[in-house]
């Protein structure tokens, strides 16, 4: 597979595959499970603009970056040749870095703190825009990651109904590694993310419109949506070992 610079046939070659993967994975999975369209979030974090371009004339709308200063320097070298191209912020957001992206990305998926949450609301008012976030839960309970414990999430919800400029559009996920012997498989965890989902949309909480399940990379994709993810946040499949 070669990565020329001048060449990225390859990035074509990648898109078409993984979207043949999440159309086998939709039509196989449980009616139970069933949770509308899923879309594919390209993980630009460290991509160079050129490929993410690539990808976008081929028909990507939804990007990824995981880091402030990256998505700042890149931010004005990506083409928004199509309109319907949204940028989301994935990975974890200091509060001090909120007021430098709230007016260019059209999501935050990673609002783990009512700190961060009431930093995004305030940011959010001076630009008079509603922005739109996703609750990040730490479904393994894991020390080394951030994220809302599950059993936590439908109090830490609630709180964030009363936040005037923020839509809490669902949630995401990162499951514990598979080589740990001592957790469940990463299925189980889909699973049990999926109940999480369902069961705080079943409670219709003012401001609260759970249309979003984030959960699945480039290695457990296909199980993400076999338990009704309809993000999938894909980088490797992609753009190629970095």
């Amino acid at each position: 597979m070669s990565e020329n610079l001048n060449n990225f046939d390859y990035i074509e070659k990648n898109l078409n595959a993984i979207h043949d993967k999440i159309n086998k994975a939709v039509s196989n999975r449980d009616n139970k499970y069933n949770n509308g369209n899923v879309r594919l979030l390209a993980v630009t974090k460290t991509v160079e603009a050129d490929k993410i371009n690539f990808a976008i004339s081929k028909g990507v709308d939804l990007i990824g970056e995981n880091k402030v200063n990256e998505l700042l320097e890149k931010y004005d070298k990506i083409k928004k040749s199509n309109e319907n191209l949204e940028i989301h912020f994935i990975g974890t957001l200091q509060t001090n870095k909120v007021k430098y992206i709230i007016d260019k990305v059209s999501l935050i998926q990673s609002v783990n703190s009512i700190r961060l949450a009431e930093e995004i609301n305030k940011r959010a008012a001076q630009k008079n825009i509603k922005m739109d976030i996703l609750v990040e839960i730490n479904i393994g309970d894991e020390e080394s990651k951030t994220g809302i414990n599950p059993k936590e999430t439908p109090e830490f919800i609630n709180t964030l109904k009363d936040f005037e400029n923020l839509n809490v559009k669902g949630l995401m996920t990162i499951p514990p590694p598979p080589e740990k012997p001592e957790n469940l498989k990463k299925i189980d965890f889909f699973v049990e993310m999926y109940k999480i989902f369902v069961d705080i949309s079943s409670k219709k909480i003012d401001n609260i419109d759970m249309r979003i399940l984030s959960m699945g990379m480039s290695d457990d994709f296909e199980e993400a949506i076999s338990c009704g993810a309809n993000i999938v946040r894909i980088g490797t499949a992609l753009f190629g070992e970095r």
